[in-house]
């Protein structure tokens, strides 16, 4: 490792601290656990100082390339455990040293936002995760489309199916954007 390589690394190793609190809070809203939370900021944090001197360049935003190793990781352990679980293999919360209290100290406590936040939860993944990226973390359509590797159409057509669907959940019909052609040729 040459010099240069060291002060790269140490760079981009200095930007991870105040990054982390953003990345928890959005691997804690994929899982739904703190554990699996913890793990997977701990794991995308490895795989980023492995690879920042190849993927990320000067040009690029380094929050929203750790939001895309998060959330791809997040993805091959859902599938992991897709496999395991068909292979006969259960997960075992019980095998645990140290079980993730889900409840204290979450923004969740709130009984009024209990119900959006469950409605949330109840989204198909694709949708919540636009949903995440977009209305809570604050990306614009473009960066969470980075983020999520799709085409920017992609993330706008999750995000309006997550929309309706939020708004079905509490009865509110979707806004009708064209005059239905029946009324337009009275």
């Amino acid at each position: 490792m040459t010099m240069l390589d060291f002060e790269r690394d140490t760079s981009f190793a200095s930007l991870l601290p105040p990054m982390l609190p953003k990345l928890w809070t959005f691997a804690l809203r994929l899982t739904g656990d703190r554990h699996d939370a913890e793990d997977l900021v701990q794991r995308a944090c490895v795989r980023a100082l492995e690879r920042a001197d190849a993927h990320l360049r000067p040009d690029s935003a380094p929050l929203n390339w750790l939001y895309s190793i998060v959330h791809s990781l997040w993805v091959n352990e859902l599938r992991a455990r897709n496999v395991r679980s068909r292979s006969g293999v259960a997960w075992d919360d019980e095998m645990l040293e140290n079980v993730a209290d889900g409840v204290s100290g979450l923004p969740d406590e709130h009984a009024s936002h209990q119900q959006i936040v469950d409605a949330v939860e109840r989204l198909p993944q694709t949708q919540r995760i636009a949903l995440l990226l977009v209305a809570v973390e604050g990306f614009s359509y473009r960066e969470a489309a980075q983020i999520l590797d799709v085409p920017v159409a992609t993330v706008t057509g999750r995000l309006s199916a997550a929309r309706q669907a939020i708004g079905a959940q509490f009865g509110i019909a979707p806004r009708r954007l064209r005059p239905v052609l029946a009324e337009t040729s009275k």
